[in-house]
Parts: C-alpha cells; sequence; structure tokens
C-alpha cells in the first residue's frame, strides 16, 4: 500500500455520534444455528474479524483508536443466513443498496430479536440491541418514505431535489432524517453531485428542518493507481473540513464515510471515520433480491 495522507496524525474527524458502533452492542458469540451456518472457509467469523483488524491497524497508523471508526458491513450480496450471523458476531451497523431489500432485512432482524426475546433458552441471554440500517445505494425520489421509515443513515444524497423530497416526506412522520451526501470527482458512471457545488447544496438546505447533513460519502475510482485514490480521499475530506468552516453548527458535520473492501485501509489514513465493507466481510455475492428495483451505482464492494 502506498503511503499515508498528507495531514498531522489524529487529524481525522472524531467518532461519528451514531447509536452503536461496530464494537458496541450485543457480545461477540455465535447461537448453535448461526455457528452451523459457517461452513465454507474461510468462515464469515473470520473475515470478519481480519476486516476488524485491518480497521485497527489503519487507525493506529493514523493515531487515532479504532473505535473512532464505523464498519458498515455491505450486505446487498449476501444471504439472510449470513446477516443474521453477523448480528449474532454483534455486528450493528448494516448497509443495504435497494430500499425494499434493506426493509425486508430490518423487519426480519426485529422478528429475530424478538424470537430471543420469548425464548431466551438455556443461555438465558437477553434480546440483543436493534441494528443500524444504512442506505448505501442510489435513492430515487419515489423510494424516500420507504427509505426513511428504515434507514438510520443514508448516504447518497444528490440533488436538492432529493433533499426537499426526504424534507417533506420526514416531516409528514415528524421526524429528523440523517444524510450524507455524495460527492463525485468527474466519473460521469457515478451518482453524486460536483465537489464544487457541495457547499451550495448545504446553504440550500439550511432551511431544511426535518433533514440533517451529517457529512461526506465518496467512492474512489475503481483503478489500481493509487495516487488517484488517495488524492480522490484527499479532496473529499478537505471539502468536509470546508463544509464543517462554513456551517455555523459545526459539530453536527462528523461523518466522512469513504473506503470500500479495496480501499478501505487508505480511506481510514486519509481521514474517514465511517467505512463500507462488503465482500471483504460476507464473502462471495449470493443472489437473493426481493424487489425488481434496478441495481444503483455500487456504494460498497
Amino acid at each position: 500500500m502506498a503511503g499515508p495522507c498528507k495531514g498531522p496524525a489524529g487529524s481525522g474527524p472524531r467518532a461519528p455520534r451514531l447509536r452503536d458502533r461496530v464494537h458496541d452492542g450485543y457480545p461477540s458469540r455465535m447461537s448453535t444455528d448461526a455457528a452451523s451456518r459457517t461452513e465454507h472457509a474461510p468462515m464469515l467469523k473470520d473475515r470478519y474479524e481480519a476486516v476488524l483488524q485491518r480497521v485497527g491497524e489503519a487507525a493506529r497508523r493514523s493515531g487515532r483508536r479504532p473505535e473512532e471508526i464505523v464498519t458498515v458491513a455491505v450486505t446487498k450480496n449476501a444471504s439472510m443466513d449470513v446477516v443474521r450471523e453477523l448480528f449474532d458476531l454483534g455486528h450493528r451497523h448494516f448497509g443495504e443498496n435497494r430500499v425494499q431489500q434493506l426493509a425486508a432485512r430490518a423487519a426480519q432482524i426485529d422478528e429475530y430479536r424478538d424470537r430471543i426475546r420469548e425464548h431466551p433458552g438455556a443461555s438465558g441471554r437477553e434480546a440483543p440491541d436493534r441494528p443500524n440500517w444504512h442506505m448505501v445505494g442510489s435513492l430515487q425520489r419515489n423510494k424516500v418514505r420507504k427509505a426513511i421509515e428504515n434507514a438510520r443513515l443514508i448516504h447518497s444524497l444528490d440533488s436538492l431535489r432529493l433533499a426537499e423530497e426526504i424534507q417533506s416526506q420526514s416531516a409528514k412522520r415528524d421526524r429528523v432524517t440523517e444524510v450524507l451526501i455524495e460527492v463525485n470527482f468527474g466519473e460521469e458512471q457515478k451518482g453524486g453531485i460536483a465537489a464544487p457545488a457541495v457547499r451550495h447544496l448545504v446553504d440550500q438546505m439550511g432551511s431544511m428542518l426535518n433533514v440533517r447533513v451529517r457529512g461526506l460519502m465518496c467512492m474512489a475510482p475503481n483503478t489500481e493507481d493509487e495516487t488517484l485514490v488517495r488524492n480522490t480521499f484527499e479532496r473529499c475530506r478537505e471539502i468536509f473540513e470546508d463544509v464543517r468552516k462554513f456551517i455555523r453548527e459545526s459539530d453536527r458535520i462528523d461523518v466522512l464515510s469513504m473506503g470500500m473492501s479495496n480501499d478501505f485501509e487508505m480511506a481510514i489514513e486519509c481521514g474517514a471515520n465511517l467505512i463500507r465493507v462488503g465482500n471483504a466481510i460476507v464473502g462471495d455475492p449470493v443472489v437473493e433480491s426481493t424487489d425488481d428495483e434496478p441495481a444503483p451505482e455500487d456504494a460498497a464492494g
């Protein structure tokens, strides 16, 4: 891996104030059913723990603590068995890129928690905390209602029109929806807004009472050129810091979401405090779709 990003050690944003971080929640142990699902090598538990170890090492290299980094396990290509097993391992942040699948899986995990509460078994364990669900794919305006009912954080705000729809639907439900602005650094095939337009969008959203911008999200180019990847992360970090200076209540802008399976260590070194990791945790894709939504631009891998 190429050298670390610019900036002094420990200068990344502090841990985002999400309800649970990757190390929080139910103790890291599997039920008998979950253990029986782990039959193929490398085991899910091994992959998961290996990713957490790499996250910790990257955090320490950048002068931060491992617990300051939120790891979102992107399970869009995983079976429901894998989702439940990760939940049994204590993981509490899950990402999906289709609204319908996110809603269905959130409901299934809620049912799973209810079964544990009603039938604790010999162990007498209490029902684990609810997970946080992240909408990491492109969001269509006609899917906003269902998205805000299930997602803890929407990672892909990319236009004023989408922000207005989120505001409208959230106001109807008397709730505040938290979002990340997706930044695009010149890749036409990807979603997001152009980097120079970020501050203007934040300004336009200033009067919206039911949408709260929590930070920025970006995807690095799919390339083996580490210099180009690092430059993308550095530019996003610079825009993030600029927005924080621009916003009066800058403390609320505290999430910098960068990095996927192939580059999350470099992203952490460049200041990310939230990463989206798919295949490195869940393994090879498993086709298991719950509706006919078109596949949105990939926001994790």
